[in-house]
């Protein structure tokens, strides 16, 4: 069910323990041959699928673009809200749905500078809830859901997200091809070891000069396919977890 789309009385009778999906994502550069609202546009793509799969038992709101993309904006066309102010506007938005007697909310991520504010997000609104057992407030990165794409599609050479790269790139070219730019005039940019395990601070010019990470010359569409099924199904999971939750245990 899509919030746009509703009365607000029909938002009135709603079951309160329906989940919840607050998609957010990102406009920020993607290299030289990506558009700057892939993030969004992927996200997008997945809601569209989870609900074909989902139906009734999920309430979603409209995706928020706007998303945390400070690392970003030495590349022209990156609109970014600040860590803090993001970390507002989410819990703003989870207090929304909390005020109208919503329990189980997801926010439901597209975009990897979202990651940390978001998770921050979830933690201070159950900190203003502290005498609340029945909130259950998730915050997901759609690709750290245990999807294993590779081990499907054996030809996908990366095991995990970088940035405009053969996954991203792949997607793309599966929903809206016409927006790739031409593969043969960019290179593989490794990933590399950033001091991990710790983590480090960084911005995308200290990793990268065109603006991308990974290399995009292996995307194909039907690649593209293989992730959008994993990533859905993935998704799916933690819906039926969510929707399957008792109301008060730690466990789900």
């Amino acid at each position: 069910m899509q919030l746009a789309d509703m009365k607000w009385p029909d938002v009135a009778a709603l079951d309160k323990n329906t989940p919840v999906i607050i998609p957010v994502a990102a406009l920020e550069q993607h290299g030289l041959h990506m558009p700057v609202f892939t993030d969004s546009l992927l996200t997008n793509e997945l809601i569209r699928r989870i609900e074909l799969e989902a139906g009734s038992r999920v309430l979603i709101t409209p995706l928020m673009w706007f998303g945390n993309s400070h690392h970003h904006m030495e590349f022209p066309g990156t609109l970014s809200a600040e860590p803090r102010l993001y970390i507002d506007l989410l819990n703003n938005l989870l207090e929304n749905l909390i005020a109208h007697g919503f329990k189980r909310l997801i926010i439901f991520n597209g975009h990897g500078g979202n990651d940390t504010p978001g998770k921050q997000s979830v933690f201070e609104t159950r900190q203003k809830h502290r005498d609340r057992r029945d909130l259950l407030l998730l915050f997901v990165t759609y690709w750290n859901l245990g999807a294993e794409p590779w081990t499907i599609d054996t030809t996908i050479n990366q095991q995990v997200m970088g940035h405009a790269c053969e996954w991203e790139t792949s997607m793309v070219l599966r929903i809206r091809p016409e927006l790739v730019g031409d593969l043969s005039k960019v290179r593989d940019v490794p990933f590399g070891n950033p001091f991990e395990p710790a983590s480090r601070g960084w911005i995308m010019t200290d990793r990268s000069e065109p603006g991308h990470v990974g290399d995009p010359r292996t995307a194909s569409p039907e690649k593209g396919e293989t992730l959008f099924a994993s990533f859905t199904a993935a998704a799916l999971g933690l819906i039926n977890r969510a929707c399957a939750w008792n109301g008060q245990s730690w466990d789900g």
